[in-house]
């Protein structure tokens, strides 16, 4: 249900369910996981691109499994919520960067999978994005997490209470979408080796940063990224950029 090619050092997963339109299954969710320990263990993948097969990028949770989940109890239901978190926070919390190609629709799951993301690259014409859940009945919790970190509160209840569809230039308008493009793959792979050319060291380290100075207070963040300003001085890749550049190489 997943594919993963490395090309030179960069890794695509591609989501391999065109039928279901790509749509989230616990076997997919499991699959992903194992994709993602083998991408974390390879020491020359520098960047990280997800996209779908077919059509779609993902269209949310698949429909047979929705259906059986009416007769799950509490804790069948707690349990197939932490498995999807978990993805999420992997990829969430992967140190290199990540690209979402999104070549077709991103709804519910789909579009929470996007916007875990670093980035998205989005296919200007066929790219959907939204968040249905509220039509059915059920909510938009764990998605909702990252959504709002990617594009604020107040944007995020507009997606996640009407549970409207919207197009690319929608979606790039409000921040939920960084790029638009012809075909979202091609796009993310440039994008992806443009990142490269940064030092890997210093993406890394401001990548996890970002991530933890949300979760602080003013002082705490600055005394924090005190810390990193000094740790990241001693590095190697400090040391010969600070020289190239210095001597214009």
């Amino acid at each position: 249900m997943i594919k993963l090619v490395k090309e030179k050092h960069i890794a695509i997963l591609t989501l391999n369910r065109p039928e279901k339109r790509n749509a989230l299954h616990p076997d997919l969710i499991k699959q992903f996981k194992s994709k993602l320990k083998e991408i974390k263990d390879t020491e020359d993948v520098k960047a990280l691109i997800i996209t779908g097969e077919g059509k779609s990028f993902c269209t949310g949770a698949d429909l047979e499994y929705l259906n059986q989940m009416r007769s799950f109890n509490s804790v069948e239901n707690e349990k197939d919520s932490e498995s999807l978190a978990e993805l999420f926070l992997e990829i969430y919390n992967l140190p290199i960067p990540t690209i979402a190609a999104v070549n077709g629709p991103a709804i519910a799951g789909g579009c929470g999978l996007a916007s875990v993301c670093d980035f998205i690259v989005a296919d200007r014409i066929n790219a959907k994005f939204g968040y249905s859940e509220v039509k059915i009945g059920f909510i938009p919790a764990i998605v909702s997490i990252f959504l709002v970190k990617k594009i604020g509160e107040g944007k995020a209840k507009q997606l996640l209470l009407t549970g409207d569809i919207i197009d690319t230039a929608k979606a790039n308008e409000i921040g939920l979408v960084d790029y638009l493009a012809d075909d979202a793959l091609t796009e993310a792979k440039s994008f992806a080796a443009k990142l490269l050319s940064n030092s890997n060291y210093s993406m890394k380290l401001t990548k996890r940063m970002i991530n933890d100075i949300s979760n602080l207070n003013v002082k705490e963040a600055v005394d924090y990224c005190i810390r990193l300003n000094t740790i990241s001085r001693s590095s190697e890749d400090f040391k010969k950029g600070l020289e190239n550049f210095l001597l214009k190489k």
